[in-house]
């Protein structure tokens, strides 16, 4: 009735007083999750996973890709891909830091991919000829410095359109620096973004190099992936069929890279210290001798040097177990 006086154990249920609010029991099997009104999670689980894959392709291509630059052990892996705000992605970032600064063409957006210093560094020293042993200083980039990351940064933005280029196609490209986090300004602070975590290994020290995209250049796929895996079930064999080959034609053409090594051979210092343009270099190598053949990191052939048309070639002759080092 409306006129019924509450009781003061009504009035406590009512205000969620301390004394009287239920408790869980335990075995009841309640999943009680925190919903931030603020940040709705926008990754499905099973967007998620796609996006997990998506990423792991970008990491194995990349760990190629930077084996054959800086000749040395190292270990790229996906660590995880998450949502965040972009005040709480810059909160992450190390001071100084190592943010390139890419835009999205057509968009008005930009990203950022934050090189890790100890990765950075590691570069660094590999690509002036070092061992990549050294200890990372705590100091902002020089301007040369800078330029030899670079490279690694127009890179990751080539990987990041081609896993992206069957759901967003972008075009991506390296316009700024940032080493301060505090005046990273790239998107409002509460802007939800997206962050793929990449743990980096090498020179016995391992880093995270973070790929950030804005959110609002990925609406295509939150929002229309559903639709587009229900029109495949529903397509015809021939469609299917069209798909498959256009993944295969994408497969096949993803570049590998190969290098040739000549057996080892000695030198010494004073022949070293007389070399110039133009120096004749004796190996003691027989022109017959075999040529090793890496695919990315992997030695997996052995070759004979020789000619066609006038330019350098490798006749592959043998094969190696993946696994020599």
């Amino acid at each position: 009735m409306a006129s019924e006086t509450l009781s003061q154990h009504d009035i406590d249920r009512l205000l969620g007083s301390g004394a009287s609010r239920p408790t869980p029991r335990s075995g009841s099997g309640m999943d009680v999750q925190v919903y931030d009104f603020r940040r709705p999670a926008r990754v499905s689980k099973e967007r998620l996973r796609t996006l997990e894959a998506m990423y792991e392709r970008l990491v194995k291509n990349l760990e190629a890709w930077v084996i054959s630059r800086v000749r040395g052990q190292i270990e790229v892996r996906l660590q995880s891909v998450e949502q965040f705000s972009f005040g709480e992605f810059t909160l992450s970032l190390p001071t100084p830091c190592s943010a390139f600064i890419f835009e999205i063409g057509g968009t008005g957006q930009k990203g950022v991919i934050d090189i890790g210093p100890e990765f950075g560094f590691y570069v660094i020293d590999r690509v002036f000829g070092g061992t990549g042993t050294a200890a990372v200083p705590m100091r902002s980039l020089t301007p040369i410095e800078r330029m030899a990351i670079r490279t690694v940064a127009e890179r990751v933005t080539q990987l990041t359109e081609e896993i992206w280029q069957d759901h967003v196609p972008m075009e991506l490209a390296v316009t700024g620096f940032e080493s301060s986090p505090e005046i990273l300004q790239v998107a409002n602070r509460e802007d939800p973004v997206l962050v793929a975590n990449v743990e980096i290994t090498a020179g016995g020290q391992s880093g995270l190099m973070l790929i950030c995209l804005p959110f609002s250049v990925l609406d295509k796929f939150f929002t229309s992936s559903g639709q587009q895996r229900l029109a495949l079930l529903h397509s015809s064999d021939a469609e299917r069929e069209a798909t498959r080959l256009r993944t295969e034609t994408a497969v096949r053409e993803m570049p590998v890279p190969i290098s040739v090594r000549l057996p080892q051979f000695e030198l010494s210092m004073e022949d070293l210290m007389q070399l110039k343009v133009g120096s004749l270099i004796p190996t003691g190598i027989p022109k017959d001798a075999k040529l090793l053949v890496r695919t990315g990191d992997q030695e997996r052939f052995l070759g004979a040097a020789g000619r066609v048309g006038g330019m350098l070639a490798v006749r592959i002759v043998d094969s190696v177990s993946p696994n020599v080092t």
